[in-house]
Parts: structure tokens; C-alpha cells; sequence
């Protein structure tokens, strides 16, 4: 298979600093380059993609984004959503990640135009296996915007 040439963006959008120990280490555990940035609550990412505030045009535009639901601030249905209705920020893969497998959330997701709903992993293992899943196949096997 075919490595791709660049880093890659992720932008993480989740406030537990458990689970994003966890996401990051497993992603310090792949054989894709990559840039991460988190965001801590659904302002913050807003914040980030539009470029408000401490972030600014140097800002790097994320590949993909990991998106918790259970957000202060502005929940993860508000952040998809406006990602979603944005001509510049439509395109970027976005993946939910949430603690519930409810059919509401999951459904709703996907009314919004979410690319993938995931339920998180218990431990670093199946994180790691989660992330592999990812880079899989949104890094290796799908083509990504430029």
C-alpha cells in the first residue's frame, strides 16, 4: 500500500484528559506521520477550525477530526453541525467518539452528516486497535481533501 508523502492533521475535541492520554498514545504507537491538536470543549474547537481568537491563519486546517459528544461549552452535535454547514470545513472526515452506543446519538450523528460513530475503547489496547482502524483506513485507503 501506498504511504502517504505528508503529515497528517488530526484535531481531537474531547475534555477527558484520560481518554486523551490514551488517543495519544496510541497514535504515538502508528507508523503515520502526523500533527495532533486538542481542543478541550466544542468553543475550543470552533476557536480552532474558523481561526478565532489565540488561533490564527498559521493554524493548521486538520485531515480529520475526532469528535466526543459529552462536551462543556458546546456539546459535539453543535461542533458537527457547524462543521457540516461550513462550504470550507465540510469535507474534513469527521469521526464521533462517545462512551454511549444509545441509537439516538448514533442516528443523530449521522442525520448531521457525521462520517463515522464510534464507541471509545476501555483500554489502551483497544485504543491502539482503534487508531490502527483509522490510519487504516482513512490515512492509507481513502483519499482526503488536500
Amino acid at each position: 500500500m501506498e504511504h502517504t508523502p505528508r503529515s497528517l492533521k488530526v484535531l481531537l475535541v474531547e475534555d477527558n484528559e484520560g481518554d486523551v492520554r490514551l488517543i495519544k498514545e496510541a497514535f504515538n504507537e502508528s507508523r503515520i506521520e502526523k500533527t495532533f491538536s486538542v481542543a478541550k470543549d466544542g468553543e475550543d474547537a470552533l476557536n480552532f477550525l474558523f481561526k478565532r481568537g489565540v488561533y490564527n491563519n498559521d493554524t493548521l486546517r486538520p485531515d480529520i477530526i475526532l469528535l466526543d459528544i459529552n462536551l462543556p461549552r458546546k456539546n459535539g452535535f453543535e461542533v458537527l453541525e457547524s462543521i457540516k454547514n461550513d462550504p470550507d470545513l465540510k469535507r474534513i472526515p469527521v469521526i464521533m467518539l462517545s462512551s454511549s452506543s444509545s441509537e439516538d446519538h448514533i442516528y443523530k450523528s449521522y442525520d448531521l452528516s457525521a462520517n463515522c460513530y464510534v464507541t471509545k475503547p476501555v483500554d489502551f489496547d483497544e485504543y491502539t486497535q482503534l487508531v490502527r482502524t483509522i490510519e487504516d483506513f482513512w490515512f492509507q485507503m481513502a483519499k482526503l481533501p488536500a
